[in-house]
């Protein structure tokens, strides 16, 4: 299903290094009648899936640590990000995918998640759709020390914290990743731990 007051005139490819950026020219119908042809830089790095993991008996939850350049680049003094787990889906369903990267990341191995939302994370220049779960956590479900793939060089820190800590960093600034506070404000909301 084609929107008709949108058409793509061309799409250049600019750089296909690690994903795809491209420069889309698109003609746009105006409210007022009017055609209006527009550049627009798109970064396609393939869809995402992100999980709040949660122990409702002990009141806490499962958050990563780990370097992000682009953070860094932009204001952020370590460039350390806390967050959900999370991974691109590759060919996975989102749920497999957040399956396998739970236990790659965190070392936990779950077996059900719950989807609870499917967000753009920055729709002005990034086509990433990511899908959101939550899955309960117990010490059970622990079959390694995670921390990730080291071919994809990945050096992950695994932390567990109460969650009632975790969701008043958000305030303290500690925390500022969009999925992460997504997550947390809807366990808050749906009074989940």
């Amino acid at each position: 299903m084609k929107n008709p007051e949108i058409i793509i005139k061309q799409t250049e490819l600019l750089s296909d290094n690690w994903y795809f950026l491209n420069k889309v020219t698109f003609d746009y119908l105006r409210k007022d009648g009017n055609w209006v042809t527009q550049k627009r830089e798109v970064y396609d790095r393939g869809n995402g899936a992100g999980i709040l993991l949660y122990n409702k008996e002990q009141k806490t939850i499962i958050l990563t640590r780990q370097f992000r350049l682009p953070s860094y680049l932009n204001g952020n003094k370590t460039g350390m990000m806390i967050e959900v787990c999370a991974g691109l889906l590759d060919k996975d369903q989102p749920e497999q995918c957040i399956i396998r990267e739970t236990e790659e990341e965190t070392g936990y191995r779950i077996q059900s998640v719950k989807k609870v939302m499917e967000t753009y994370v920055s729709p002005g220049a990034v086509t990433e759709i990511l899908h959101l779960f939550i899955g309960e956590y117990d010490a059970s479900m622990k079959v390694s020390e995670g921390g990730g793939l080291e071919h994809e060089q990945e050096e992950i820190e695994v932390m567990e914290w109460p969650f009632e800590k975790a969701y008043n960093m958000i305030a303290t600034g500690e925390i500022r990743d969009s999925k992460t506070i997504m997550l947390l404000q809807y366990a808050k909301i749906n009074n989940l731990i």
